[in-house]
Protein backbone atom coordinates (compact mmCIF):
# COMPACT_ATOMS: atom_id res chain seq x y z
CA UNK A 1 0.00 0.00 0.00
CA UNK A 2 1.32 3.46 -0.92
CA UNK A 3 1.70 5.73 1.68
CA UNK A 4 -0.97 8.21 0.26
CA UNK A 5 -3.10 5.31 0.44
CA UNK A 6 -2.46 4.64 3.95
CA UNK A 7 -3.37 8.15 4.88
CA UNK A 8 -6.15 8.43 3.10
CA UNK A 9 -7.47 4.96 4.89
CA UNK A 10 -6.56 6.40 8.26
CA UNK A 11 -8.09 9.55 7.54
CA UNK A 12 -11.47 7.89 6.84
CA UNK A 13 -11.22 5.79 10.09
CA UNK A 14 -10.76 9.09 11.94
CA UNK A 15 -13.53 10.54 10.62
CA UNK A 16 -15.73 7.36 11.25
CA UNK A 17 -14.39 6.33 14.83
CA UNK A 18 -13.97 10.00 16.35
CA UNK A 19 -10.69 8.80 18.20
CA UNK A 20 -8.34 5.72 17.91
CA UNK A 21 -4.62 5.31 19.15
CA UNK A 22 -1.80 5.36 17.12
CA UNK A 23 -0.76 1.85 18.73
CA UNK A 24 -4.46 0.55 16.96
CA UNK A 25 -3.74 2.60 13.57
CA UNK A 26 -0.24 0.73 13.96
CA UNK A 27 -1.46 -3.07 14.24
CA UNK A 28 -4.24 -2.08 12.10
CA UNK A 29 -2.10 -1.46 9.38
CA UNK A 30 0.68 -3.78 10.34
CA UNK A 31 3.14 -0.90 10.30
CA UNK A 32 5.59 0.65 13.30
CA UNK A 33 4.03 3.59 15.84
CA UNK A 34 7.01 5.69 14.49
CA UNK A 35 5.61 5.12 10.69
CA UNK A 36 2.45 6.00 11.84
CA UNK A 37 2.71 8.86 13.69
CA UNK A 38 4.85 10.14 11.02
CA UNK A 39 1.72 9.57 8.73
CA UNK A 40 -0.34 11.42 11.64
CA UNK A 41 1.86 14.28 11.42
CA UNK A 42 1.20 14.55 7.78
CA UNK A 43 -3.09 14.72 8.52
CA UNK A 44 -2.25 16.57 11.12
CA UNK A 45 -0.45 19.41 8.83
CA UNK A 46 -3.67 19.05 6.41
CA UNK A 47 -5.77 20.03 9.05
CA UNK A 48 -7.69 16.45 9.58
CA UNK A 49 -7.10 15.46 13.09
CA UNK A 50 -5.08 16.25 15.67
CA UNK A 51 -3.06 14.70 18.92
CA UNK A 52 -4.53 14.73 22.25
CA UNK A 53 -3.11 13.50 25.68
CA UNK A 54 -4.02 10.95 28.86
CA UNK A 55 -2.63 7.22 28.77
CA UNK A 56 -1.89 6.32 25.53
CA UNK A 57 -1.48 8.84 22.76
CA UNK A 58 -4.71 9.67 20.76
CA UNK A 59 -5.42 11.08 17.35
CA UNK A 60 -8.99 12.50 17.15
CA UNK A 61 -11.11 14.09 14.10
CA UNK A 62 -11.32 17.78 13.79
CA UNK A 63 -15.16 18.18 12.12
CA UNK A 64 -15.97 21.38 13.66
CA UNK A 65 -14.38 23.64 11.32
CA UNK A 66 -14.48 23.23 7.78
CA UNK A 67 -10.88 21.88 6.52
CA UNK A 68 -10.45 24.84 4.39
CA UNK A 69 -10.03 27.04 7.51
CA UNK A 70 -8.11 24.92 9.49
CA UNK A 71 -5.17 24.82 6.59
CA UNK A 72 -5.53 28.46 6.18
CA UNK A 73 -5.30 28.55 9.99
CA UNK A 74 -1.53 26.43 9.99
CA UNK A 75 -0.66 28.12 6.40
CA UNK A 76 -1.10 31.49 8.21
CA UNK A 77 0.92 31.35 11.25
CA UNK A 78 3.90 29.06 9.36
CA UNK A 79 3.75 32.50 7.29
CA UNK A 80 3.61 34.94 10.08
CA UNK A 81 6.48 33.18 11.40
CA UNK A 82 8.57 33.37 8.13
CA UNK A 83 7.92 36.89 8.17
CA UNK A 84 9.28 37.19 11.69
CA UNK A 85 12.48 34.85 10.34
CA UNK A 86 13.53 36.90 7.08
CA UNK A 87 14.97 39.95 8.50
CA UNK A 88 17.14 37.23 9.91
CA UNK A 89 19.09 36.59 6.82
CA UNK A 90 21.32 39.33 5.66
CA UNK A 91 22.79 40.52 2.23
CA UNK A 92 26.03 37.84 1.53
CA UNK A 93 25.41 35.43 4.32
CA UNK A 94 25.25 31.63 3.66
CA UNK A 95 22.06 30.38 5.59
CA UNK A 96 20.55 26.79 5.73
CA UNK A 97 17.23 26.06 5.01
CA UNK A 98 16.18 22.98 6.63
CA UNK A 99 13.60 19.93 5.69
CA UNK A 100 10.31 22.40 7.09
CA UNK A 101 7.27 23.58 5.45
CA UNK A 102 7.16 26.88 7.46
CA UNK A 103 11.14 26.72 5.91
CA UNK A 104 9.58 26.75 2.48
CA UNK A 105 7.47 30.02 3.20
CA UNK A 106 10.69 31.20 4.59
CA UNK A 107 12.31 30.50 1.05
CA UNK A 108 9.44 32.13 -0.78
CA UNK A 109 10.23 35.34 1.09
CA UNK A 110 13.74 35.43 0.28
CA UNK A 111 13.15 35.03 -3.41
CA UNK A 112 10.48 37.84 -3.61
CA UNK A 113 12.79 40.09 -1.34
CA UNK A 114 15.31 41.05 -3.49
CA UNK A 115 18.20 39.69 -0.61
CA UNK A 116 21.18 37.82 -2.14
CA UNK A 117 22.51 35.20 -0.47
CA UNK A 118 23.68 31.31 -0.56
CA UNK A 119 20.62 29.17 0.46
CA UNK A 120 21.68 25.10 1.26
CA UNK A 121 18.93 23.12 1.70
CA UNK A 122 18.38 19.31 1.47
CA UNK A 123 14.38 20.15 1.21
CA UNK A 124 13.07 19.41 -2.79
CA UNK A 125 10.02 22.20 -1.91
CA UNK A 126 12.99 24.80 -0.58
CA UNK A 127 14.96 24.04 -4.35
CA UNK A 128 12.06 25.01 -6.25
CA UNK A 129 10.56 28.19 -4.29
CA UNK A 130 14.20 29.39 -4.93
CA UNK A 131 14.55 28.41 -8.64
CA UNK A 132 15.34 31.63 -10.48
CA UNK A 133 15.12 33.89 -7.43
CA UNK A 134 17.46 36.93 -8.61
CA UNK A 135 20.69 37.95 -5.82
CA UNK A 136 20.18 33.89 -4.56
CA UNK A 137 22.80 31.17 -5.25
CA UNK A 138 20.77 27.57 -3.89
CA UNK A 139 22.87 24.14 -3.17
CA UNK A 140 21.27 21.34 -3.13
CA UNK A 141 23.14 19.40 -0.17
CA UNK A 142 22.71 15.83 -2.25
CA UNK A 143 21.77 12.87 -0.41
CA UNK A 144 19.18 10.12 -0.65
CA UNK A 145 15.94 11.08 -1.57
CA UNK A 146 12.94 10.57 0.83
CA UNK A 147 9.81 10.97 -0.83
CA UNK A 148 8.13 11.17 2.89
CA UNK A 149 10.36 14.17 4.00
CA UNK A 150 10.38 15.52 0.49
CA UNK A 151 14.29 15.89 1.03
CA UNK A 152 17.51 14.57 0.89
CA UNK A 153 19.39 12.72 3.91
CA UNK A 154 21.83 10.07 4.20
CA UNK A 155 25.93 9.80 4.21
CA UNK A 156 26.32 12.18 1.26
CA UNK A 157 23.81 14.83 2.39
CA UNK A 158 26.20 14.79 5.92
CA UNK A 159 29.26 14.98 4.08
CA UNK A 160 28.04 17.78 1.97
CA UNK A 161 26.59 19.61 5.08
CA UNK A 162 29.79 19.55 7.28
CA UNK A 163 31.75 21.45 4.29
CA UNK A 164 29.78 24.28 5.24
CA UNK A 165 29.71 27.19 7.44
CA UNK A 166 26.64 28.82 8.13
CA UNK A 167 26.22 32.20 9.20
CA UNK A 168 22.52 31.16 10.00
CA UNK A 169 20.69 27.92 9.92
CA UNK A 170 17.05 27.83 10.16
CA UNK A 171 15.58 24.41 11.54
CA UNK A 172 12.49 22.62 11.92
CA UNK A 173 11.32 20.45 14.38
CA UNK A 174 7.78 17.50 14.66
CA UNK A 175 7.56 18.86 18.53
CA UNK A 176 9.58 21.09 21.25
CA UNK A 177 8.82 20.17 25.03
CA UNK A 178 9.14 23.22 26.63
CA UNK A 179 9.35 21.61 30.29
CA UNK A 180 12.33 19.19 29.17
CA UNK A 181 13.76 21.80 26.31
CA UNK A 182 14.05 18.92 24.37
CA UNK A 183 13.16 19.57 20.30
CA UNK A 184 12.67 16.32 18.41
CA UNK A 185 11.60 15.14 14.85
CA UNK A 186 10.38 11.35 13.92
CA UNK A 187 13.12 10.15 11.45
CA UNK A 188 16.53 9.87 12.78
CA UNK A 189 18.53 10.30 9.44
CA UNK A 190 16.45 13.70 9.40
CA UNK A 191 17.59 14.09 12.93
CA UNK A 192 21.37 13.76 12.49
CA UNK A 193 21.40 16.01 9.33
CA UNK A 194 19.75 18.71 11.27
CA UNK A 195 22.49 18.21 14.40
CA UNK A 196 25.14 18.59 11.62
CA UNK A 197 23.62 21.54 10.10
CA UNK A 198 23.42 23.14 13.32
CA UNK A 199 26.93 22.30 14.54
CA UNK A 200 28.22 24.23 11.37
CA UNK A 201 26.18 27.29 12.27
CA UNK A 202 27.01 30.83 13.88
CA UNK A 203 23.14 30.98 14.68
CA UNK A 204 20.58 28.94 14.86
CA UNK A 205 16.61 29.96 14.87
CA UNK A 206 14.15 27.30 15.38
CA UNK A 207 11.46 28.13 13.61
CA UNK A 208 8.21 26.67 15.45
CA UNK A 209 4.56 27.45 15.83
CA UNK A 210 3.30 27.53 19.58
CA UNK A 211 1.10 24.03 18.26
CA UNK A 212 3.98 22.22 18.80
CA UNK A 213 4.98 22.65 22.31
CA UNK A 214 2.82 19.78 23.39
CA UNK A 215 4.25 17.71 20.38
CA UNK A 216 6.90 15.06 21.04
CA UNK A 217 9.03 13.25 18.19
CA UNK A 218 10.83 10.01 19.01
CA UNK A 219 14.46 11.52 18.14
CA UNK A 220 16.11 14.36 20.00
CA UNK A 221 18.03 16.30 17.44
CA UNK A 222 19.21 18.87 20.25
CA UNK A 223 17.88 20.75 23.03
CA UNK A 224 16.33 24.45 23.35
CA UNK A 225 19.66 26.20 24.46
CA UNK A 226 21.32 25.60 21.93
CA UNK A 227 19.39 27.66 19.52
CA UNK A 228 20.05 31.18 19.85
CA UNK A 229 16.20 32.00 19.29
CA UNK A 230 13.18 30.44 18.93
CA UNK A 231 10.96 32.30 16.14
CA UNK A 232 7.35 31.50 17.25
CA UNK A 233 3.34 32.67 15.88
CA UNK A 234 2.97 33.53 19.74
CA UNK A 235 5.07 35.97 21.95
CA UNK A 236 3.06 35.50 25.23
CA UNK A 237 1.49 32.25 27.20
CA UNK A 238 2.91 29.66 29.52
CA UNK A 239 4.51 27.49 26.78
CA UNK A 240 6.44 30.84 25.63
CA UNK A 241 7.16 32.06 29.62
CA UNK A 242 8.55 28.53 30.04
CA UNK A 243 10.92 29.03 26.85
CA UNK A 244 12.03 31.98 28.03
CA UNK A 245 12.85 31.14 31.35
CA UNK A 246 15.21 28.63 29.75
CA UNK A 247 17.11 31.54 28.61
CA UNK A 248 16.18 31.30 24.90
CA UNK A 249 15.05 34.28 23.17
CA UNK A 250 11.69 33.81 21.55
CA UNK A 251 11.19 36.58 18.63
Amino acid sequence: MFPEERRAQVARIIDETGRVTVSELARRFGVTEDLMRRDLKQLAEEGRCQKVYGGATRVENVRERPMSARIDQHAGEKLAIARKALPLVGPGQTVYLDMSSTCVQLARLIASSGVGCTVVTPMVDVLVALAGAPGVTTLCCGGTMRADLSGLTGSIALDVVGRFRFDAAFMGAYGMDAETGEVSTFDADDGALKAAAMARASQAYLLCESAKFSAFGSYRFASLADFDALVCDAETGTGVDRVRSLGVDVL
